[in-house]
């Protein structure tokens, strides 16, 4: 019998914590637990989340590459045009609305400061 998975969290590893939580709050997370080092200033760890997403983002301990990512993020989104306009709004540089024909109603590329790729999409 296979073992039954009941949630997946993407663990992303970053050169800075801080920001990354900036930049997806932008998204709609919001910082659910954080671990600062005793003596530290900045935390090193946090958990994030918006409505069913969750994400840990962690203090990477090498340069984060961000050729080498190799993942993609999707985040389901209720309106991709208005979810793309808030983004451009707020200083983000989205890519331009695609349909292909997996996402009729659309989707469109971010990355995050450490170049992870977002995929922002309407199902």
């Amino acid at each position: 019998m296979a073992a039954r998975t009941r949630s997946l969290v993407a663990f992303a590893h970053v050169a800075d914590v801080a920001r990354s939580i900036r930049f997806y709050a932008d998204l709609g997370f919001s910082v659910a637990s954080s671990v600062v080092p005793d003596g530290g200033s900045a935390p090193t760890w946090a958990w994030l989340e918006s409505d069913g997403a969750n994400l840990m983002v962690g203090l990477a301990d090498a340069p984060v590459d961000a050729a080498v990512q190799a993942v993609l993020f999707y985040l389901y989104v209720d309106d991709v045009r208005q979810a793309y306009e808030q983004l451009r709004a707020l200083g983000h540089a989205p890519g331009s609305i695609a349909h292909p024909f997996y996402m009729p109603a659309g989707e469109f590329r971010l990355e995050d400061p450490d170049g992870y790729v977002l995929m922002l999409a309407q199902c």
